[in-house]
């Protein structure tokens, strides 16, 4: 029997909830790896729409687990409702969501409030001395979670030139954390 991994999504869409590649990738490996593995998503409001053609707002609301459903194709469940004692490993993909949608890091940067079940998931993985995989900017939850952890991310500017990556590591290292 694989491993039982838990996926947590942050919405559908690189703006402003997963990150698809991130996440589809991390879905290709973990079945390539015989992994079993079930998605989450917390049953909440995004805090902004984008539309991914303009790159601007849009003018809208929408859920991220509804949105985290599209990239699940509809198998998915509440963050709410796992269990860690049913899972050997929890990975979180990036994407500006995991900023926006699971913790406010987008606006607040080392100010940020983390979702409660996020918080309490990974927690409840660092307690159980479980695996817990982060993606892209999905590190500044641990950064903010468990103080003089190290995490890894990078020191240029994305691709996309949205996230400044020496940024968000100076701001790791102010929560006392280090980074590589």
């Amino acid at each position: 029997m694989g491993k039982r991994v838990a996926v947590v999504l942050a919405g559908c869409g690189v703006f402003d909830g997963s990150e698809i590649h991130e996440a589809s990738a991390v879905l290709v490996h973990l079945s390539r790896g015989g992994a079993e593995v079930k998605i989450f998503a917390p049953n909440i409001e995004q805090r902004d729409v984008v539309n991914h053609l303009k790159g601007s707002p849009a003018d809208e609301k929408r859920n991220v687990l509804v949105e985290s459903a599209r990239l699940a194709r509809g198998n998915i469940q509440d963050l709410a409702e796992l269990k860690v004692s049913e899972f050997d490993a929890v990975i979180f993909p990036g994407g500006f969501g995991v900023a926006k949608n699971l913790c406010s890091w987008a606006v607040d940067g080392k100010n940020c409030t983390v979702n409660e079940y996020v918080n309490s998931t990974l927690q409840a993985f660092h307690s159980a001395k479980k695996p817990i995989g982060l993606c892209c900017i999905s590190p500044v939850l641990a950064a903010k979670i468990f103080p003089g952890c190290e995490v890894t991310v990078g020191q240029d500017k994305n691709v996309d030139g949205r996230f400044p990556d020496a940024e968000t590591a100076s701001a790791i290292a102010e929560l006392g954390c280090s980074s590589a």
